[in-house]
């Protein structure tokens, strides 16, 4: 951690923001990750905001707290009760922040030592308004965890790249507190797409520029079931619909049966044995199981975006001041 009295001319003064829902078991990692870092401890103030868990998380952080202040740190335990959405708890964050700018992270995030000073950096350019960080695996045991690590499931190189408009992910993710003051801060009651929404806005409604920090890590928990990821790809495919409904985005196209059964043929007759192979010679055996954990993934998504529906009061949005409300007009 760097000194107190350093000079702090270059370190802008900092909100570190993190929604939780029920986050017992990675809230220890986190804070811990926290509390390493190398930004200047009296520039950066950590905001956790607690989203109606209902396991230990609010006894966690309380605990915390006193942590915090023995290491010269500012943090504050906030809760949001009223929604149930990461983006709903953000804001809360958001309208209680003193720093110019917000970082924003997960509670199953590792923040790496110096990715707040990496995540900041860019900011020193005025017209920057949103930085994106890298968004890493964090080392796992399982297959499915080495899948995602292998597919880099969550990597910001894939949103940066997105055809509609770049954005980043709220798992490492800062944003200009003053680039939030015309275009709003996230809409409370959106459930999936928000991060890809809020830049979107900020860059199309005020051209505020976006950053690429490839030295600002965040390791990621990836999924350790089938059911968690059948769960995380059903939830992109929302994404995918919530963000044609709010900006017209063009929906992903559905995984056509006659593929699936000729990739699952190509994999049964030439993969699975080449991947055996390799597998005896000492690489890493999730090889065998790409293909079909590809297309899992794929009609997961599929069935997100066709079932979903965005909520009327998904087009909500919400502003700095919390009296002042709008509601946005469907697309046309």
């Amino acid at each position: 951690m760097m000194a107190l009295s350093e000079p702090t001319s270059d370190f802008p003064r900092v909100s570190v923001i993190v929604p939780i829902y029920n986050g017992e078991q990675d809230l220890p990692g986190l804070l811990n990750c926290l509390m390493a870092q190398t930004y200047p401890a009296g520039q950066v103030e950590y905001l956790l905001v607690d989203n109606a868990s209902s396991d230990r998380t609010s006894q966690i952080l309380a605990a915390a707290a006193e942590q915090f202040a023995a290491k010269g740190l500012t943090f504050k335990a906030l809760s949001e009760r009223e929604i149930q959405s990461a983006y709903a708890a953000r804001n809360i964050g958001i309208r209680q922040a003193t720093g110019e700018l917000l970082a924003f992270t997960d509670a199953d995030c590792y923040p790496q030592p110096d990715w707040l000073t990496g995540l900041i950096r860019p900011f020193q350019d005025d017209s920057v308004g949103l930085v994106a960080g890298e968004i890493t695996a964090f080392p796992g045991t399982t297959w499915l965890e080495r899948y995602a690590e292998r597919k880099r499931t969550m990597s910001q190189k894939d949103t940066l790249a997105h055809q509609f408009c770049p954005y980043g992910q709220t798992a490492n993710l800062g944003i200009r507190l003053k680039a939030l003051e015309k275009v709003g801060l996230f809409r409370p009651y959106m459930t999936t797409g928000g991060d890809a929404d809020i830049c979107w806005r900020v860059q199309r409604e005020d051209h505020w520029k976006i950053h690429y920090a490839t030295d600002a890590v965040v390791q990621h928990r990836h999924r350790q079931t089938l059911k968690d990821l059948y769960a995380q790809w059903y939830r992109y495919g929302k994404s995918n619909r919530y963000l044609h409904d709010l900006h017209g985005v063009k929906l992903a196209w559905p995984l056509p049966k006659k593929e699936r059964n000729r990739s699952l043929l190509r994999w049964a007759v030439k993969e699975l044995p080449q991947a055996a192979v390799k597998s005896i010679a000492g690489e890493p055996a999730v090889g065998m199981l790409t293909t079909p954990l590809d297309i899992y993934c794929a009609r997961a998504r599929d069935r997100g975006q066709k079932e979903a529906r965005l909520p009327e009061n998904a087009r909500d949005k919400a502003y700095l001041l919390a009296l002042h409300h709008a509601v946005e007009q469907p697309a046309s």
